[in-house]
């Protein structure tokens, strides 16, 4: 395994990381705890989740497994706070009290007394980035986070939080987690040149276009019963488009050619951009 750096921070990542999204809804436990193992056999260190991962059971299902393991140690553990946990008003966002209590209830259900990479899942427009960011240090400084990142910002996003880290001395974003494939290049645009200037890691999502890529789905209008976008809804589904099957029918061909299964060939090619650290892939079996 040929190990990357993560971002300016020293520590070394393999160049594909394991989503676990799919932990506890299609992939039950035992699946999961067999596709830890693999990945962690071949290597694969970066292992990413997020509180409202299928509820939680993501990150319960990874904390079981660490425990039985014990290799807690060999994984840099990464998750996310931002999105609704409850029914409440403040169960969401990137507020001081939603991210402590977030933090404190993230570090339950892993079952460990520290997360190594904790992420704001995405922007919130209502709370100055100021108090996510003393949030965020103060859990650095309590020994609860190692490091801290964000995911889907907008690259001036990145940069204003950049910008109030080095005027209050608050702890700086290591990384930023996009969507990245061959049917969407944005970032390619503004925060890949801002990341390589920065010192960022980049751990795209979606390395195959929720699937598009990899020959997931025939219909943009009716999915396979297990797959994210019947399942979950929401941005699973809207991201399937009738334009991005036709797309994803034309590269199966390429990498057939190539000797690849279209998988593989979507992943690699991410993997392999300017810029990126290690593509997040998160498998159901």
């Amino acid at each position: 395994m040929e190990y990357r750096l993560f971002g300016r921070t020293g520590v070394k990542v393999a160049p594909l990381a394991l989503g676990t999204a799919n932990f506890g809804r299609p992939a039950s436990e035992e699946e999961a705890g067999r596709i830890l193992h693999v990945a962690l056999e071949a290597g694969i260190n970066l292992v990413d989740t997020a509180d409202v991962y299928v509820a939680g059971e993501s990150e319960r299902i990874i904390g079981r497994y660490l425990a039985r393991c014990g290799k807690r140690n060999e994984v840099f553990l990464a998750t996310k706070a931002h999105y609704p946990t409850g029914p409440g008003p403040n169960d969401r966002g990137n507020s001081r009290l939603h991210l402590m209590q977030a933090c404190e209830a993230s570090l339950r259900r892993l079952g460990v007394d520290h997360v190594d990479l904790y992420q704001l899942h995405r922007p919130d427009p209502q709370t100055p980035i100021d108090e996510t960011l003393r949030a965020l240090t103060d859990l650095v400084r309590q020994g609860k986070v190692r490091y801290i990142g964000c995911s889907t910002f907008p690259a001036w996003g990145t940069m204003e939080a950049l910008m109030v880290s080095e005027l209050r001395r608050y702890a700086r974003f290591v990384s930023e987690q996009p969507p990245y494939n061959l049917l969407d290049r944005r970032i390619e645009n503004e925060r890949v040149p801002m990341a390589q200037a920065q010192g960022l890691a980049l751990i795209p999502w979606s390395p195959m276009a929720m699937g598009m890529l990899a020959g997931r789905y025939d219909d943009a209008e009716s999915y396979p019963a297990n797959s994210r976008a019947a399942l979950e809804g929401g941005i699973y589904a809207e991201r399937i488009t009738a334009r991005g099957i036709a797309i994803g029918r034309a590269f199966s061909q390429i990498a057939r050619d190539a000797g690849l299964s279209s998988a593989q060939l979507a992943v690699l090619w991410v993997k392999e951009q300017p810029g990126i650290t290690a593509p997040i892939v998160g498998p159901r079996t």
